[in-house]
């Protein structure tokens, strides 16, 4: 009779539950998971492991035009160019200076936006974004204008430099200084808001707390909510990071206007792109393309470590 109930109350039934729902878990991951791994595979693991097999292969040339497999011969012929130096010093001075100015920007005008939550709060909000909508070509065609000494509003600031023309203004030593406020303009907005949703999940009984305990606006700040969005400001800085070894329109299309004042190679990537289209070179373009990779992957793992972005909330809290 025991038995019978047991069976009729579904009692017995009451352990296969956590598992069931564990399967569904399981389940919803998969299938959440299956496409962003076929877009992995497409767009990232396919085109790095062709970049590694295309590496290892030998350029033809006019005398041995025969392909075959060359070893490490594309890496030496990358790192012996007399140009490979000279490509990341130009772009780490860029990164220098700009993603300091990014990241300290992105902060504090998400802090201040997040104390100011009224209808002020979201104009700002808006404000902030509408250059990052100027994306690519868009905020590249205002900022020849800016940097004008004929039209530009701030005219006065390039003649006071001695500057009359976009050769003069577009030298070697401004190079950085202007791709930094082209980068920062361009981005800024956008990074504001992603590093704002950050600080509206913050429990407002945290907050709370906090200010019971004495904590001004800027203990507040400093304090409790810099600590909590961390993973955010680590996300932002490692995506300005890869964006940053990415340049390439920018330097180009400066050179095209300023008739040459700009070097051909002037980051990484116009170095890969020369070795690929001038010297028929396809297997020293790959190999830099995994220099810029390894770099690149170094330095997010580092901020990723710092930031503790893929840790648990009590690690970031």
């Amino acid at each position: 009779m025991s038995h019978t109930t047991t069976l009729l109350t579904g009692k017995s039934r009451a352990p296969f539950g956590p598992m069931r729902t564990r399967r569904a878990e399981a389940l919803g991951a998969w299938t959440l998971l299956v496409p962003y791994t076929l877009l992995f595979l497409v767009g990232a693991a396919i085109p790095i492991g062709y970049a590694f097999v295309t590496a290892l292969q030998k350029a033809p040339t006019p005398v041995d035009p025969t392909g075959g497999f060359g070893g490490l011969q594309s890496f030496v012929t990358v790192f012996t160019d007399h140009r490979f130096w000279n490509t990341f010093q130009n772009i780490f001075v860029v990164m220098i200076i700009w993603l300091p100015i990014m990241v300290l920007g992105i902060v504090g005008l998400a802090l201040l936006l997040h104390a100011s939550p009224s209808r002020f709060g979201g104009a700002m909000r808006f404000i902030y974004y509408i250059p990052g909508a100027l994306g690519g070509i868009a905020n590249f065609v205002l900022w020849v204008y800016l940097i004008d000494p004929q039209r530009s509003p701030i005219a006065f600031l390039w003649q006071g430099m001695g500057a009359n023309s976009f050769k003069e203004v577009i030298t070697a030593g401004n190079m950085p200084g202007i791709l930094t406020a082209m980068l920062f303009f361009q981005g800024v907005g956008t990074w504001i808001i992603v590093v704002n949703g950050g600080l509206n999940g913050i429990s407002e009984e945290v907050l709370e707390a906090a200010r019971l305990d004495g904590a001004n606006a800027w203990q507040l700040a400093w304090n409790v909510k810099l600590p909590i969005i961390r993973p955010w400001i680590g996300y932002a800085a490692l995506m300005n990071v890869a964006y940053g070894f990415q340049l390439f329109l920018e330097p180009y299309l400066l050179r095209q206007i300023s008739s040459g004042a700009v070097s051909p190679e002037w980051a990484p990537t116009q170095l890969g792109y020369a070795f690929a289209f001038t010297n028929r070179d396809f297997p020293a373009a790959a190999a830099m393309s995994i220099v810029l990779l390894a770099i690149t992957l170094a330095i997010g793992w580092v901020i990723v470590r710092k930031s503790g972005m893929f840790g648990d909330e009590k690690e970031t809290a």
